[in-house]
């Protein structure tokens, strides 16, 4: 989708009846200068975007560092983020806009829009509702199906996942525990656009971005050279912030509506306030019935140790495209957003009108739960000692006292496997929903590469008497481990990622890949 073009007088009007005035400009406050500050210093971040909200009003707006590290150029309150995750809301928000429409309702079945909808279980499909796509609830395993929006750029299509999903077998019963997944959000914006009568770009730009006035938000297809002042997400690599270029060019991409969409801070702010201190224009457009409906608890979530004795946390829950606990005695509802090189969190506590956002384009898993955290207890906690350095210090010691069995393990002995050793294994295999993939000898090597997802292209390594694939673009690296042919079953190939604590979108365990051929 292009950007959108110039508004209407209309809408022009509506954005400015929509959207309140909030600070865009630097705003000096010492608190939390001190602790944006530490967290800078203590992470190393190659940029970030910080503001707070007070009683409804921004009270501060902090950026530092640069869009490409080592480029001169700042991060400013303009400067584009990928959101990641904190997508989802926005989602479940256009869907809120429909059912003020009368368009859709959260109980109709999702085959009402989508009649080729399938899960794996038929009961499941017949009765899977459109508030369950949102709710992470369904059945499929943490992070299923996953590799067909990551990494990017792949061919999946939204087409390619509504099919996909009748093949990845559930972990657990529909309805009775929460594990994340994004392919059903993704499966939501296509219900949006069934329902709305025009593709999720354009019902996103027309029913939240240009009534908000959010006139930085991306979703679709656009050009950063075009938009100006993009963050460009890093790596970390050898203690150093290392940019993963992007092209000028950005497509649309599949996974728009579960993560596809990057918003400046100054929208950002707009967007929060407009959940903490609505306006009587955006209470119409969207009623507060909605809104309570979204930011209702529908499944709980288990509550973790760190966050009871951090957060004296009793309740945690998902909404739709929100989490929710009680942090110190005070309800907050939160999100975080995380995608390779780009992490951000948006959190509200709406008793207070007071929340705040941030948004780094670095390797930041740490950085975020520390500022999190801090800028959290600013609000529910303001007495408490527990600094920056402290919830630092403490994350270190845990990964420290991590047990053996959930760490990776050291690849240092790693050496590329000879194809000759590997000549019964290579060929094709095939899974049902991720498609091809071939082990084929080059120059003497094994190489493993992805049909429908380029990136996911290495070579087959050996440590000790395992095997493992060490993709060429940094991609979290996976355990081969064969299976020789049985009866009438074909050999096989389970993967497994190298570190049992990797980001869980690379759902290499769901895979069941079967050989489909020779390399010939």
């Amino acid at each position: 989708m292009p950007r959108r073009g110039g508004l209407g007088w209309g809408a022009l009007a509506l954005a400015f009846l929509l959207a309140p005035l909030g600070a865009t400009a630097q705003s000096a406050n010492p608190t939390y200068d001190k602790i944006v500050d530490a967290v800078i210093a203590r992470y190393q971040l190659p940029g970030i975007a910080v503001g707070v909200i007070e009683h409804g009003q921004v009270v501060y707006v902090r950026t530092a560092g640069e869009t490409v590290a080592g480029s001169g150029q700042p991060v400013t309150p303009r400067t584009l983020f990928k959101i990641a995750s904190n997508s989802k809301a926005m989602t479940t928000t256009l869907l809120g806009r429909l059912v003020d429409q009368g368009k859709l309702r959260w109980d109709d079945p999702v085959t009402k829009y989508l009649p080729q909808f399938r899960m794996n279980d038929p009961w499941v499909t017949a009765n899977m509702r459109v508030g369950d796509l949102l709710t992470h609830a369904s059945g499929l395993p943490e992070g299923g199906g996953d590799l067909m929006l990551w990494p990017e750029p792949n061919a999946f299509t939204r087409a390619d996942i509504i099919h996909g999903l009748r093949f990845i077998k559930p972990a657990y019963s529909f309805r009775s525990q929460y594990q994340y997944d994004n392919l059903l959000y993704v499966v939501a914006g296509e219900v949006a656009a069934a329902a709305g009568g025009a593709s999720y770009e354009t019902l996103m730009q027309r029913e939240v971005f240009e009534p908000l006035g959010l006139d930085r938000c991306q979703v679709g297809a656009w050009n950063r050279d075009t938009v100006g002042d993009v963050a460009t997400p890093h790596r970390r690599d050898n203690g150093r912030n290392v940019a993963m270029p992007e092209d000028a060019a950005i497509p649309a991409i599949t996974s728009a509506a579960a993560g596809g969409i990057r918003c400046d801070l100054t929208d950002m702010l707009t967007w929060a306030r407009n959940w903490l201190a609505p306006t009587s224009a955006q209470l119409k457009w969207l009623s507060p019935v909605q809104r309570d409906v979204l930011q209702a608890p529908h499944m709980l979530i288990p509550v973790s140790a760190q966050r009871r004795a951090w957060d004296n946390t009793h309740v945690m829950a998902y909404g739709y495209g929100w989490r929710m606990a009680d942090v110190d005695g005070q309800w907050s509802v939160w999100h975080t957003g995380t995608l390779n090189g780009m992490y951000s969190m948006l959190a509200l506590l709406p008793d207070r009108q007071s929340g705040f956002v941030l948004m780094i384009n670095g390797e930041a898993d740490d950085a975020r739960t520390v500022l999190g955290e801090v800028l959290m207890k600013h609000f529910t906690a303001p007495g408490d000692s527990r600094d920056v350095r402290w919830y630092a210090d403490a994350l270190e010691q845990q990964a420290k006292q991590r047990p053996a069995n959930l760490t990776a393990p050291d690849t240092a002995a790693q050496r590329p496997a000879a194809a000759r050793e590997l000549a019964a294994w290579a060929g094709k295999y095939r899974d049902p929903w991720f498609g091809d993939i071939s082990l084929c000898p080059r120059d003497g090597q094994l190489r493993f590469t992805a049909a429908k997802s380029p990136t996911l292209t290495g070579t087959v390594m050996r440590l000790g008497d395992r095997y493992l694939v060490h993709w060429d673009h940094g991609d979290l690296d996976a355990w081969l481990d064969f299976q020789p042919a049985a009866g009438d079953q074909p050999a096989s190939l389970r993967m497994a990622k190298l570190d049992p604590q990797g980001d869980f979108s690379y759902d290499y365990e769901d895979l069941e890949l079967r050989h489909a051929g020779s390399c010939r």
